[in-house]
C-alpha cells in the first residue's frame, strides 16, 4: 500500500501508464501517441536535423551538390540522433529507479520507437507530396508559359539546369504571373486607345484606326497606336484652340455690326456648344471665312466712327464738357455699330449747334470756378483783378481758352498747397465763431431764460481762444516753411498771414473799443434824462404800494452815491439844493443799466462772463 501510494505520489500510473517523475500529470506510457504535441510541417526542421521546403526534400540524400546549408543539416541530423540517445538513456534511468519491470520497459521502449517510427513516416510523406505538387506546378507552368509567348509575340523562356525543383517551380510561376499581368495591360491599354480613337474621329470627322482586335497586340502596334491617337490629340487642340478663338472674334464682331446669324454654319458657330462643334478641315475653312467677311464690315465702320468721334472729342474741349458728362456719353457711343455711328453723327450736330449758342454761359461757367479757386487760395480783390479776361465781354474761343488755362493754373497752385490752405480755412472758421459768441456775451437778453446756456458759451469760448491760439502757432511755422520753401511770401487776401491774423485781432479790438464809447454815450444821455424828467419805474404800482413807510435807499456805484428820484421829482428839485422824496424809495433803474454797462466792457475774452455775472448779482 505505502509503495503504490508513493508511486501515484510520483506520477507513475499503472503499468501501461507513465509519465514524468515530478510532474504530477498523467501523460501516455512510453510517449505514445501525439496528444499535446506540435504536428510536424513542411519548413521545419525535423528531428534528425534536415532542413526541409527550400533545404532538403525528404529523409533520403540529396542528389545535388552538398554546400554550407546542407552541411549545417548534416550536423543537426547528428545532433538529433544524440538527443534521441538521451532521451532513451535517461528514459531507461528513470525506468530503473521508479523500479519498472523489465517487461514493461520493453513495451515503453517499443512504444517509443513505434512514435517516432510514425512521426518520421508522417514527414517524410508529406515532403513527397510537396516534391509531387512542386512538379506538376512545374509542367502547368511550362505550358502556360509557351502560350503567353506566342500570344505576346515573345521568345521562350529558359529555366536553369542546375536549379532546385522549390527554385524552378518559383521562377516559373513568377514568370507566368508577369507575362500575364504584360497581356493583361496591352487589352487595356488597347480598349482605352480605341475609346480614345472613336471619340477624336467623331469630333476630327476622320477613320478609325486599322488593328487587329481579335489577338493580343504586339509593342509595336501600340507604339504606332498611341502615336495617332496623340497625334489626333494634337491637332484637336489646334483646331479647338483656333475655332473657339474665330468664335470669340465672331461674337463680338456680329454684336458690333448688329448682324443677327442667318445661316445654318452661323447658327451652329454662335448657338451651339463648342464640344459638340464638328472641328473637321471644312469647318475650320469655313470659320475663318466668316471672320475675314465680318473683319471687312467692322474695319469699314470704325474708320467711320473714328472720323465722328475725333470731331466730338474737339467739340467737348471746346465747350468745355465736363469729364463725367463726356464719360456718361463715351460709354453709349463706343462700337462700331449702325445705331452708334448714328448715334455719333447725331452728337456731333449737337455739340456744334451747342458751340454756337452756348458759348456765353460756357464762360461763365468757367468763371464760376474760377471764383471758387480764388477764395479757397485767399486772393485779394487786387489779385483777382490781374486776370483782366475775367471782366471782358466778348465771349470768343479764344476768351474761354485763356479761362481755361487760368483755372489749370489756379486748381494746380490750390492742390500743391492744399493743407496750408485747409489750415487757413479752419482758421477763419474758429475765428468767426469766436466773434459770435463775443456778439452773444454784449446781448442783455442773454440773462434771461438762460438754462445753462452762459456756461456752455463760457466754456465754448474759453476751448475756442485755445484752438485758435494753437492754430495760430502751428500756421505760422507752416508758413514760415513755406516761404523758406518757395522763396516767397505767402499772401492770405494779399497780405502776409501773420499781418492779416494781426489786423484782424485789431480790428476786432477797434470794435469792442467802439461798442464800449458807444454804451457809455448812452448811459450819459439815459442820465440826463433821468435828472431832468425823472426815472421810470420797473416795478408794477401795487407792489411800490405794499409799503409806504420804507426807507429810501441809497445805490452806490462807481463810489459815488445816487438818490433815486420818483415821478414827483420836479426840475427845480434836481437842480436845487433840497430833493423831495416820494412815499415809496426804489432802487433806481440806471444803477442796473450802469452795472450792464460795466460788464459789458471788454477787457479780457477770458473773464467777460464772470464779470458779467458779478455785476448782474
Amino acid at each position: 500500500m505505502e509503495r503504490g501510494a508513493k508511486r501515484k505520489r510520483c506520477g507513475i500510473g499503472a503499468p501501461g501508464t507513465g509519465g514524468k517523475p515530478g510532474t504530477g500529470g498523467n501523460r501516455e506510457p512510453g510517449l505514445r501517441g501525439t496528444a499535446g504535441r506540435k504536428r510536424w510541417e513542411p519548413g521545419r526542421e525535423d528531428p534528425a536535423g534536415r532542413a526541409v521546403a527550400g533545404e532538403a526534400l525528404g529523409p533520403r540524400a540529396s542528389p545535388w551538390p552538398l554546400t554550407a546549408r546542407g552541411a549545417r543539416s548534416e550536423v543537426l541530423a547528428a545532433e538529433a540522433v544524440c538527443c534521441l540517445n538521451r532521451a532513451m538513456a535517461t528514459l531507461r534511468d528513470i525506468w530503473e529507479e521508479i523500479g519498472i519491470p523489465e517487461e514493461q520497459r520493453l513495451e515503453r521502449t517499443d512504444a517509443v520507437r513505434k512514435h517516432i517510427k510514425s512521426l518520421l513516416d508522417m514527414m517524410v510523406a508529406e515532403e513527397e507530396s510537396l516534391k509531387e505538387r512542386l512538379l506538376k506546378s512545374i509542367v502547368l507552368c511550362r505550358k502556360e508559359l509557351d502560350t503567353l509567348c506566342k500570344e505576346l509575340q515573345l521568345g521562350s523562356f529558359e529555366t536553369e539546369e542546375e536549379c532546385t525543383i522549390l527554385q524552378m517551380e518559383k521562377n516559373l510561376r513568377t514568370h507566368v504571373e508577369v507575362l500575364q499581368k504584360q497581356k493583361r495591360d496591352r487589352k487595356q491599354e488597347l480598349k482605352a486607345l480605341q475609346e480614345q480613337d472613336r471619340d477624336l474621329c467623331d469630333i476630327l470627322c476622320t477613320a478609325l484606326f486599322s488593328i487587329d482586335t481579335g489577338s493580343v497586340p504586339s509593342l509595336e502596334d501600340l507604339d504606332r497606336y498611341r502615336r495617332h491617337v496623340a497625334s489626333l490629340n494634337t491637332l484637336k487642340e489646334q483646331r479647338r484652340e483656333e475655332f473657339v478663338t474665330n468664335k470669340r472674334q465672331i461674337i463680338l464682331l456680329m454684336e458690333e455690326l448688329d448682324h443677327t446669324p442667318d445661316t445654318s454654319f452661323e447658327r451652329d458657330v454662335v448657338c451651339e456648344d463648342e464640344e459638340a462643334f464638328c472641328l473637321s478641315e471644312d469647318n475650320i475653312m469655313a470659320l475663318q471665312n466668316l471672320l475675314q467677311q465680318l473683319e471687312g464690315r467692322r474695319a469699314l465702320n470704325e474708320a467711320v466712327c473714328a472720323e465722328l468721334r475725333t470731331r466730338i472729342v474737339a467739340l467737348w474741349e471746346r465747350l468745355q464738357i465736363p469729364q463725367e458728362e463726356r464719360e456718361s456719353s463715351a460709354v453709349h457711343l463706343a462700337g462700331s455699330r449702325v445705331k452708334t455711328r448714328r448715334a455719333l453723327q447725331q452728337e456731333v450736330d449737337r455739340l456744334e449747334e451747342l458751340k454756337l449758342q452756348n458759348m456765353k454761359s460756357v464762360i461763365q461757367a468757367i468763371r464760376a470756378e474760377l471764383a471758387d479757386y480764388w477764395d479757397k487760395c485767399f486772393y485779394s480783390p487786387e489779385q483777382r483783378e490781374s486776370f483782366s479776361p475775367f471782366y471782358d465781354e466778348d465771349y470768343t474761343e479764344t476768351l474761354l481758352e485763356l479761362h481755361d488755362a487760368e483755372v489749370g493754373k489756379m486748381k494746380l497752385y490750390y492742390e500743391t498747397h492744399k493743407d496750408l490752405f485747409e489750415a487757413v480755412q479752419k482758421w477763419e472758421e474758429n475765428w468767426k465763431l469766436f466773434l459770435e459768441l463775443e456778439s452773444k456775451a454784449t446781448d442783455p437778453s442773454r440773462f434771461t431764460n438762460r438754462g445753462g446756456n452762459l456756461l456752455k458759451e463760457e466754456k465754448q469760448r474759453a476751448k475756442l481762444q485755445k484752438t485758435l491760439s494753437r492754430l495760430q502757432e502751428e500756421l505760422e511755422r507752416k508758413v514760415q516753411s513755406w516761404e523758406q520753401e518757395f522763396k516767397g511770401a505767402f499772401l492770405v487776401k494779399g497780405q502776409q498771414f501773420m499781418e492779416y491774423v494781426s489786423e484782424q485781432w485789431q480790428l476786432y479790438r477797434l470794435e469792442k473799443e467802439k461798442e464800449k464809447q458807444e454804451r457809455h454815450l448812452k448811459k450819459s444821455q439815459q442820465m440826463e434824462t433821468e435828472m431832468l424828467y425823472g426815472s421810470t419805474p420797473r416795478t408794477p404800482i401795487k407792489r411800490r404800494m405794499l409799503s409806504p413807510h420804507a426807507p429810501a435807499k441809497v445805490s452806490k456805484l462807481h463810489g459815488t452815491s445816487t438818490i433815486s428820484a420818483t415821478p414827483n421829482s420836479t426840475v427845480r428839485s434836481a437842480f436845487g439844493g433840497a430833493i423831495s422824496h416820494s412815499p415809496t424809495s426804489r432802487l433806481p433803474p440806471s444803477g442796473k443799466k450802469r452795472g450792464l454797462s460795466k460788464a459789458s466792457s471788454f477787457e479780457n475774452t477770458s473773464n467777460v462772463l464772470n464779470s458779467t455775472t458779478n455785476n448782474a448779482a
